[in-house]
């Protein structure tokens, strides 16, 4: 393994993360977040994105404590292949709202998440001193479901018809952890 990136953040095995720079904002990133397929499942692919308002939303992100966004890196190619974030931080709360997207095709199916995934949870709870990382998912993301429970996330509830995607309402399933059990997942 070689990782060819000098600004990561936070190493793994064959993806690593580190901030997400106006660099990356590429027309190959920029065809992800209007991808329908990549988005079939998210709140993206809405509204078209331009360039521009990728670079804004780059450069706003890296300058707003309430969200930590980070490029997940291919470390054999150095490669730019999706995104992952904390968002929504409360620090009072201590709690963050997970998010993902591998954007390159190539790496879907193949761990990658579960790796990323990994290593924010433990950044969340180790150095920001978290209590508590959650996500919702649309009821039809079995990928995303399967990964929210790899993570040790437990389902929370369901939030009726709350997402409208592709003419029709579709549920999303809320998962969370808490710090005191992936503690104990990982003891």
């Amino acid at each position: 393994m070689k990782i060819k990136d000098s600004k990561v953040f936070l190493p793994g095995q064959r993806i690593s993360l580190r901030p997400l720079a106006i660099n990356d904002v590429s027309l190959r990133y920029h065809r992800w977040l209007n991808d329908p397929e990549v988005n079939q499942y998210n709140a993206h692919a809405i509204f078209p994105y331009s360039i521009e308002e990728l670079k804004e939303y780059v450069k706003q992100a890296s300058s707003d404590r309430s969200k930590i966004v980070l490029a997940i890196v291919d470390n054999k190619s150095g490669k730019h292949i999706g995104n992952l974030s904390l968002q929504n931080i409360d620090w009072v709360a201590r709690s963050a709202e997970f998010a993902i997207i591998i954007g390159d095709r190539n790496f879907w199916e193949k761990g990658v998440g579960l790796e990323a995934g990994k290593l924010i949870v433990d950044y969340a709870f180790t150095r920001l001193n978290l209590n508590r990382i959650y996500c919702g998912t649309s009821s039809q993301n079995m990928g995303m479901q399967k990964l929210a429970g790899k993570l040790g996330m437990k389902p929370e509830g369901c939030r009726r018809q709350a997402m409208f995607k592709d003419g029709k309402f579709v549920d999303i399933i809320e998962y969370g952890i808490l710090n005191i059990e992936y503690e104990k997942q990982k003891a």
